[in-house]
C-alpha cells in the first residue's frame, strides 16, 4: 500500500473518531512536511521511507491517541535522518510536538566506548522521556511494532538482535502499560525470529486442531448465550485463541507438550456492568463444573497494568477443559489498549491522569529515581529490566496498599520499596501476622509488616538475598557513607584471609593494591578496602586483578565446614581443625571445653554442656577464648515466656535490634495462655547476650528469659542430615558436631 493510500485510510478513521477538522488539517500538514523531507530516502525493503511514519501513525490511530502524538508519529525520524533543526519543528508544530519527537530520537554524534553502551544510553533517555510524558512510549512502541513487521528484510544477525531487544524491553513495557494488542504481536514476531522452528511448529499445531477446538467452544458459547438471554443480560460472547508466544512460554515454563495444554482457546464474555460479570460467572458454574484453583478475580484485585476480568476454567462440552473470561466493555477497552484507553489529555495535548491512574502507574516515577542512583546507562537499563519488567509479585502493606515487586523479592526489598529510611531501619518482618526471616521470598497476596528500630542499621549480608537493584544500591550507598574505618578494616581482613597475612603485607609493601584500585576506578587502596568491606566489590574481583595468583590450601577456603585454629580465635587449638557444638552453641566470653572426635577434629562445647557428662575424660581438652573478634558472630537460642499481649513481639524484636544483634530465626506458640517465643540470635560474645536478655527481661509482661540447652537425645532426633559449608556453624545447618 502506498503512503497516499495509507494516509487516506488514516484520515477516514480520524473522521469516524470525530477529530476536529482543524486537527485533521494539522496532521495532514505534518504528513506532507515529512514526505517532503524524506523524499529520496528508502528503507532496506526498497520502499519509500515515508511509508514507515505513515504505518506508525496508523498503529497509533488504532490506540486513539491525541493530535500531537499523531503529528509526532509523522515527524519522529526527521531530526535523526534529515538536516531539519529542532527550531523548525517548534515553529511549525509547537513545543509539545518537539518534545515528543526529541523523546524518541536516538543519540546522534556523542562518542561511546561500544555499541552496547550507546544502546543502553538510548534506552535510558527513552525511559526518562517516558516518565515525563507517557505518549513518548506510545510512539516508540508503534515505531518498534512496524519495524518488527518488516524485519524479514534485515540480515539474520540483526533480526535476532532486534527481536531479542524487543522481547526484553518493548514487549514487557507494553505489558506493563496494559497494551495487550501490541504486546502480543511483538512477542509473536520476536519468537518468529529467535526460535523460528518453535514458532512454525506451534503455528502448524494450532491450525491442525482449530476445527475441533472451535466446535467445542461454539457448543459452550451456545449454552452460555441461552442462559444469559433468559436472565435478561445483554452480552457479547466470542472465542479467541492464545497467541503463539504465550503458548510457547507456557509449554516451556511448565515443561509440557502442546497436547497437554487445555486453554489454547478461551471464551470471552463482555457485559455492561460489574454486577452482571458475577451473575454470568454464577450461571456458568451452575452449568459446567469449575476446575479447582483456576478461578481468579482480577475485578476485585486488578493487575498492576489496570487489567480487570474474572477468569475461570470449567469442564466444558465433550468433557474438555476451557477457560472463560468475563469483563465489562470498559474493562475490555483497557485490556486491549491499557493506559492508552485510560489516559486523559489536556486541551493542548499534554498528559493528564486522574488519581487512580497516577497510583496505578506510580512505577514510572521510579524510572527517574533509578536515573539519579545509577552510575551508568548499562546499570540503569539492567535495573529497569529486573525491577520493573520481570515477573511480578503483589504484596500488601498492613494499610491495604499494594506494592509490586519482582519475583523472589524479600521483606527487605519490600521495605526499601516503601522508602530507603524504612529499609535502613528494618530489623524484622511479619508476613501474614507471623514473624519470618528477612530472606523469605514473598508470594502474591502476602500482607507484610516491617518492624523497624529507632536508628538505621542495615546489614551487609542483605546483599546476598535482595533481588531489587533499588534495595541493593541503597544498602551499598549507606555503607559507603557510614563507618568507613570499620569497612576499611573489614575489607583488609577479608583480603588477608584470602591471601594469607604474609602475601597481603607483601602486596601492600609493593603498592599492588594501589595499582588495582586505579584499575577499578578507586582513588586509593584505602578506598578499595572500604569497597570490599561494604560489599560494593568482592575480594575475588580484587584477587583477579593482582599480578601473581596465590595458591590456597583447601583448609583456608572461606566456605569450610570447620575452622582451623589460630591464636586469634581459641587458645589450645593451634593448627587443629575444630567446629562448634550446636547442642550448646558456645560464644566468646564463657568457659569452654574441647572434645576430640573421631573424624571432625575438636568439637567446642560450653563447660556446662549436659552432653559432657557422657564423654570420657581422656577425650577432653583444656581450651579458652583468645579474645573477642568483632568480625565473627556466633549463634545461640533464647526462650522467652510472656503474657498474651498484642504488640509484645515488636517490643522484643526492638530490644534485640537495639543491641545490634541479628535474629536468625524465630518460633512463636502459646501454651496454657502463656506466650512462648524462641529466637535464634547471631552475636559476638557473652556480654552482648547478657545485655539482650536483660533488655528483654525489663519489658512489661515478660515472665522469663533463658538460654536454651538442647539435650543430646533431642539433638540426635531433630538434626538434619546435611552439614553446613558456611564460614561459621549455623544452628540449623549442622549435625556433625555430635561427639563421637
Amino acid at each position: 500500500m502506498s503512503d497516499i493510500e495509507t494516509f487516506k485510510e488514516i484520515k477516514e478513521i480520524l473522521i469516524s473518531q470525530k477529530y476536529a477538522q482543524e486537527d485533521i488539517a494539522l496532521i495532514e500538514k505534518a504528513y506532507k512536511f515529512a514526505k517532503k523531507l524524506h523524499d529520496g530516502q528508502f528503507r532496506v525493503s526498497g520502499e519509500p521511507y515515508i511509508i514507515h511514519p505513515c504505518e506508525v501513525a496508523k498503529i497509533l490511530v488504532g490506540l486513539e491517541v491525541d493530535t500531537h502524538t499523531l503529528i509526532a508519529a509523522f515527524l519522529h525520524d526527521i531530526l535523526e535522518d534529515t538536516d531539519t533543526k529542532p527550531e523548525t519543528i517548534e515553529e511549525l508544530f509547537g513545543t509539545d510536538v518537539l518534545n515528543l519527537v526529541q523523546g524518541v530520537t536516538k543519540l546522534g554524534k556523542l562518542q561511546f566506548k561500544s555499541k552496547e553502551e550507546r544502546q543502553a544510553e538510548n534506552f535510558r533517555r527513552l525511559f526518562i522521556a517516558m516518565a515525563n510524558d507517557i505518549r513518548v512510549i506510545f510512539l516508540k512502541l508503534a515505531d518498534r511494532l512496524h519495524n518488527m513487521r518488516t524485519l524479514n528484510f534485515m540480515e539474520e544477525a540483526k533480526q535476532k538482535k532486534i527481536a531479542g531487544e524487543t522481547l526484553e524491553i518493548f514487549a514487557p513495557l507494553a505489558n506493563r502499560l496494559g497494551i495487550y494488542k501490541i504486546k502480543a504481536e511483538l512477542e509473536d514476531l520476536s519468537l518468529k525470529y529467535l526460535e523460528p522452528d518453535k514458532y512454525y511448529e506451534i503455528a502448524q499445531l494450532v491450525a491442525q486442531t482449530k476445527a475441533d477446538r472451535e466446535e467445542t467452544v461454539n457448543l459452550l458459547i451456545d449454552k452460555i448465550s441461552q442462559d444469559v438471554k433468559k436472565s435478561g443480560i445483554n452480552a457479547q460472547i466470542t472465542g479467541r485463541a492464545k497467541h503463539y508466544y504465550s503458548i510457547y512460554a507456557k509449554m516451556k515454563r511448565q515443561n509440557i507438550t502442546f497436547n497437554d495444554l487445555y486453554d489454547i482457546t478461551a471464551v470471552r464474555v463482555i457485559v455492561d456492568t460489574v454486577r452482571e460479570c458475577y451473575e454470568v460467572l454464577g450461571l456458568i458454574h451452575s452449568q459446567f463444573k469449575p476446575i479447582p484453583g483456576r478461578f481468579k478475580d482480577y475485578i476485585a484485585m486488578p493487575k498492576g497494568n489496570m487489567y480487570q476480568s474474572l477468569h475461570t476454567s470449567v469442564i466444558g462440552p465433550r468433557s474438555k477443559p476451557l477457560e472463560v473470561q468475563i469483563r465489562t466493555w470498559k474493562m475490555h477497552q483497557i485490556a486491549e489498549y491499557g493506559v492508552a484507553a485510560h489516559w486523559r489529555y489536556k486541551e493542548k495535548g499534554s498528559q493528564k491522569a486522574d488519581n487512580a491512574s497516577d497510583l496505578k502507574f506510580s512505577w514510572m516515577h521510579k524510572l527517574v529515581e533509578y536515573d539519579k542512583e545509577m552510575k551508568n546507562a548499562e546499570d540503569y537499563v539492567k535495573s529497569v529490566k529486573i525491577d520493573l519488567f520481570s515477573d511480578q509479585v503483589f504484596a500488601f502493606t498492613p494499610g491495604g496498599d499494594v506494592l509490586d515487586l519482582p519475583k523472589d523479592a524479600t521483606p527487605v526489598d519490600f521495605s526499601y520499596r516503601i522508602h530507603s529510611d524504612v529499609g535502613h531501619k528494618t530489623v524484622g518482618a511479619l508476613v501474614n501476622g507471623r514473624i519470618v526471616p528477612l530472606n523469605t521470598k514473598l508470594k502474591n497476596g502476602d500482607i507484610v509488616e516491617i518492624l523497624t528500630s529507632k536508628t538505621p542499621a542495615p546489614r551487609l549480608d542483605w546483599l546476598t538475598f535482595v533481588v531489587t537493584k533499588q534495595a541493593s544500591q541503597k544498602i551499598k550507598q549507606w555503607f559507603k557513607k557510614n563507618n568507613r574505618e570499620e569497612h576499611v578494616k573489614l575489607g583488609k581482613s577479608n583480603l588477608e584471609h584470602e591471601l594469607t597475612k604474609a602475601v597481603f603485607d607483601e602486596y601492600i609493601k609493593n603498592g599492588e593494591f594501589d595499582k588495582v584500585a586505579k584499575q577499578m576506578n578507586y582513588q586509593s587502596a584505602e578506598d578499595l578496602f572500604a569497597a570490599v568491606g561494604y560489599g560494593e566489590t568482592t575480594g575475588n574481583k580484587v584477587l583477579n586483578k593482582l599480578k601473581k595468583p596465590v595458591d590456597k590450601k583447601p583448609e583456608d577456603a572461606f566456605h569450610s565446614s570447620t575452622r582451623k585454629g589460630s591464636k586469634k580465635d581459641i587458645e589450645g587449638l593451634e593448627d587443629l581443625m575444630y567446629s562448634f557444638a550446636m547442642c550448646c552453641s558456645p560464644i566468646p566470653g564463657e568457659p569452654i571445653v574441647g572434645v576430640v572426635t573421631r573424624s571432625k577434629g575438636v568439637s567446642v562445647h560450653r563447660a556446662d554442656c549436659k552432653t559432657l557428662e557422657t564423654i570420657p575424660p581422656e577425650r577432653l581438652m583444656q581450651i579458652k577464648w583468645a579474645g573477642v573478634n568483632t568480625n565473627k558472630t556466633y549463634n545461640t537460642t533464647i526462650r522467652i515466656e510472656t503474657a498474651e499481649k498484642l504488640g509484645l513481639l515488636k517490643d522484643v524484636i526492638s530490644a534485640v535490634s537495639d543491641n545490634n544483634t541479628n535474629i536468625v530465626n524465630a518460633n512463636i506458640k502459646t501454651k496454657n495462655h502463656v506466650g512462648i517465643i524462641e529466637i535464634g540470635l547471631e552475636l559476638d560474645n557473652i556480654d552482648t547476650l547478657k545485655k539482650v536478655i536483660a533488655c528483654i527481661q525489663s519489658l512489661p509482661d515478660v515472665y522469663s528469659v533463658k538460654r536454651i540447652q538442647t539435650s543430646s537425645s533431642m539433638l540426635k532426633k531433630n538434626l538434619p542430615q546435611k552439614s553446613s559449608k558456611g564460614f561459621r556453624q549455623k544452628r540449623h545447618d549442622n549435625n556433625k558436631n555430635k561427639d563421637k
